[in-house]
C-alpha cells in the first residue's frame, strides 16, 4: 500500500524512491511487524487473561506442564495481525504471489481460530473435529494449488527443483497439484505438532522464513537465478516482504513466548505459519529444500506417525511420549535444554538448505 503512495510522491520528491527498493522495504517490514507485536503483545495478553482464555494441559502429559494450565493462548492472532499488517503496508499488493500467500495466512488462521475457540472458549476439549479440520485445510490447499497450476505462465513454475543436482529439473505436470497440496497441508500440521514447548516452534519458523526470503530474492532475480542455476520466476522476489514480516512478527511473539511463556500461539498461529511456509516454498519451487530446513518439524511429525503406527500394530510404544520433544522431557531433560537444542538443530538444517544454492 505504501509502495503505491511512495511511487506517487516520487514525482514531487525523488527521495521517496528509496521505498521502491526491496531491501529497504524488507527492513521496514521486519521492524513494522516486530513493533506491532511488541506494542500489542501485552494488551492481548491482558485481554486473554481477563477473558480467561487459557491453555488446557493434557492429564497424561509431562508433570512439568501442569503449571502451564491457564496460560493465555491464541497468541497467534498477534503474529498473524503483524504479518498481514506489515505485508499490506510494504508489499506490492498487485503481486499475485503476495496475494496468494496472504490468502493462505488468513484462511488457515481462521481454521486454527475456530479450533481454538471451541477448545478454550466453548470448553470443548476436542476442538474442531479432526476430519473437518483436515477437510478445510485440504480444500484451501487444493484451491491454491489449482490456481497456481492453471495460471502458470512458464515451465519453471511447475518444475521440481532437486537439491544438490545441477541439471535435474523434472516437469511435474499434474503431479504439481499433489506436491503443492502435501507441502502446504503437511507443513501446517507439522508446525502444529511442534508447538508443544515455549518458543520451540516459533524460532525454527523464523529461521526457515529467513532462508525462504533468500530463496525468494534469488528466484525472482534473473542474474542471481542464472548464476545459481535455479529457476527464474519473475515477481517472486516480492515474497521477501512476507518472509521478513514473519521474522519480525515471530521475534516479537518470542518476546512473550520464551520460557516461561506468558502466552501460547495456539492453532490459530501454528496452522497458519506452517501453511505459509509451505506455500512460499511451493511458489519459489523449493519444496524439497523446505523438507531439509524444516527437519525439526519433519522429525516431530515422523515421531507421531511411528508412535501411533507401532502402538496400533504391535501394542507397543517406541517413544515415552510423542511428539518427540515430550520424549526427551520424560527422559529428564529440562524444558529449556530441549528447546535450545532443537533450535540449534534447526539452524544447522537451515544452513544445509541454504548450501543447496551453491552446491549443485
Amino acid at each position: 500500500m505504501l509502495v503505491w503512495l511512495a511511487e506517487w510522491l516520487t514525482q514531487f520528491e525523488p527521495s521517496f524512491n528509496v521505498f521502491s527498493y526491496l531491501t529497504m522495504r524488507s527492513i521496514l517490514s521486519i521492524l513494522t511487524a516486530l513493533l506491532i507485536s511488541l506494542y500489542f503483545g501485552p494488551k492481548l495478553i491482558r485481554y486473554l487473561q481477563r477473558m480467561q482464555i487459557g491453555q488446557t494441559v493434557r492429564d497424561d502429559g509431562p508433570e512439568s506442564h501442569f503449571s502451564k494450565s491457564g496460560t493465555p493462548t491464541m497468541g497467534g492472532l498477534l503474529i498473524l495481525a503483524a504479518i498481514v499488517a506489515s505485508s499490506v503496508l510494504w508489499a506490492d499488493l498487485s503481486n499475485k504471489y503476495v496475494l496468494v500467500t496472504l490468502f493462505v495466512v488468513i484462511s488457515y488462521g481462521v481454521i486454527g481460530f475456530v479450533d481454538d475457540y471451541r477448545k478454550v472458549i466453548r470448553k470443548d476439549s476436542k476442538g474442531l473435529i479432526a476430519r473437518w479440520k483436515y477437510f478445510w485445510q485440504s480444500a484451501i490447499a487444493i484451491t491454491v494449488a489449482a490456481y497456481l497450476f492453471f495460471t502458470a505462465q512458464q515451465p519453471e513454475e511447475t518444475a521440481l527443483v532437486v537439491p544438490f543436482f545441477k541439471d535435474v529439473l523434472p516437469q511435474l505436470g499434474a503431479l504439481y497439484l499433489l506436491v503443492a497440496y502435501f507441502t502446504i497441508v503437511g507443513t501446517s500440521n507439522a508446525v502444529n505438532l511442534t508447538d508443544g514447548l515455549d518458543g520451540l516452534a516459533i524460532v525454527p519458523t523464523v529461521m526457515v522464513a529467513g532462508a525462504l526470503a533468500i530463496f525468494a530474492y534469488m528466484t525472482g532475480n534473473a542474474n542471481f537465478s542464472e548464476y545459481l542455476n535455479i529457476p527464474y520466476i519473475p515477481q517472486t522476489s516480492e515474497l521477501v516482504i512476507v518472509c521478513t514480516a514473519i521474522i519480525g512478527a515471530g521475534l516479537g511473539f518470542l518476546w512473550f513466548n520464551t520460557y516461561p511463556a506468558q502466552v501460547f500461539m495456539g492453532d490459530v498461529g501454528s496452522l497458519a505459519l506452517g501453511a505459509t511456509l509451505g506455500v512460499i516454498a511451493v511458489l519459489v519451487r523449493q519444496e524439497l529444500v523446505l523438507f531439509i530446513m524444516g527437519g525439526v518439524f519433519v522429525m516431530e511429525t515422523i515421531s507421531v506417525i511411528l508412535q501411533v503406527g507401532s502402538y496400533k500394530l504391535r501394542g507397543q510404544r517406541i517413544f515415552r511420549m510423542a511428539p518427540i520433544h515430550h520424549h526427551y522431557e520424560l527422559k529428564g531433560w529440562p524444558e529449556p535444554r530441549v528447546i535450545v537444542r532443537f533450535w540449534i538443530i534447526s539452524l544447522m538444517l537451515v544452513l544445509v538448505g541454504l548450501a543447496t544454492l551453491k552446491i549443485r
